[in-house]
């Protein structure tokens, strides 16, 4: 089917630059509004659509995909995270689905070392004190956070990301360790300097600095559950960049309100938005607004990947970065 002809409904608003390629090459329709769609929303585009442009704002579940229609056949998802859609369902329905795949690896590996630094140095008491009235000036012992050169770093999840982040900490001075469903091949693992554990809870007890980099799926939900987290160092700090259902939330938030764990630096919540009130309250977590992936030049590229997708499926052809089932 010719590019022009097939319909596109676009979910949130995306960079212009994006949206005008789009709308040059297939017959689109824009979100006025940057409000996420309600579930009856969804449902009407995908009945209007034969592609439809998700974000992960969008839960596109078995029950949305029984409303569908039979006209959608691509959901060409605008990030690399399918989480939020039932990709198995939407295969049973003839529905593919694609994804962005490595196109966000460098700006959140950047944003794991500025969560890590920032914890680790105080950064986000730091910033409250010096824009408070009591700030006094410099004392030889205030603010005093703790060196990262020489601590050992423990990736969760060691694929694009993990393996971005493990060549930033070994700038930093940091030991690279590491548990993966699978272990890396030993050349990576060697030109990486990383130590594999086979064993999550033996990796956790010994770590200084852990860095959640996983993605969600039903095996990685909570796998950082009490239990685990109590197996930290009380002078360890966690970092996440990934998704928040993998952390306990309230777990986490419990013990850095006891002190079982220095500090926490997080982009993504377990709940989305509606972060734990408890956690915001904390001066031993530094808490971001799903920050990881937002540059403009990440946020352009995602786009690009998303219209090149759609192209090549227009064209008849398998998409570039299609997902399946077996992938999750």
């Amino acid at each position: 089917m010719p590019g022009k002809h097939l319909t596109v409904v676009v979910t949130r608003q995306l960079p212009q630059q994006v949206e005008t390629r789009l709308k040059e090459l297939f017959d689109v329709q824009l979100r006025d509004s940057d409000a996420p769609m309600t579930p009856d929303e969804l449902v009407d585009a995908m009945q209007s659509a034969d592609v439809l442009v998700p974000t992960i704002t969008d839960q596109i579940d078995a029950k949305i995909l029984a409303r569908a229609g039979d006209r959608i056949k691509l959901i060409a998802n605008y990030g690399a995270g399918v989480d939020h859609i039932d990709v198995a369902t939407a295969r049973q329905r003839g529905i593919h689905v694609s994804n962005t795949p490595g196109v966000m690896t460098d700006d959140t590996a950047d944003m794991v070392m500025a969560l890590i630094l920032g914890v680790t140095r105080r950064m986000g008491e730091g910033i409250k004190l010096a824009q408070s009235d009591t700030w006094q000036g410099w004392t030889p012992t205030a603010m005093m956070g703790g060196r990262i050169k020489g601590r050992r770093l423990g990736i969760l999840g060691m694929g694009r990301i993990g393996q971005a982040v493990a060549k930033r900490a070994a700038a930093f001075g940091l030991q690279v360790h590491y548990h993966n469903r699978r272990r890396l091949r030993p050349e990576v693992e060697q030109a990486l300097d990383a130590t594999y554990w086979e064993s999550l809870d033996q990796m956790v007890a010994r770590m200084d600095i852990l860095s959640i980099n996983c993605p969600h799926t039903p095996s990685t939900f909570h796998l950082m559950n009490a239990r685990r987290l109590k197996l930290m160092k009380p002078s360890a700090v966690i970092v996440n960049t990934s998704r928040g259902e993998v952390i306990d939330e309230n777990a986490l938030t419990r013990m850095l309100r006891a002190g079982e764990i220095a500090g926490a630096g997080l982009d993504v919540f377990e709940r989305g938005h509606l972060i734990n009130p408890r956690l915001k309250e904390l001066p031993n977590a530094i808490l971001l607004p799903h920050m990881g992936s937002a540059t403009l030049e990440g946020r352009v590229e995602m786009g690009e990947k998303v219209i090149l997708n759609i192209k090549t499926f227009a064209d008849g052809h398998r998409p570039p970065d299609l997902v399946v089932p077996s992938m999750l």
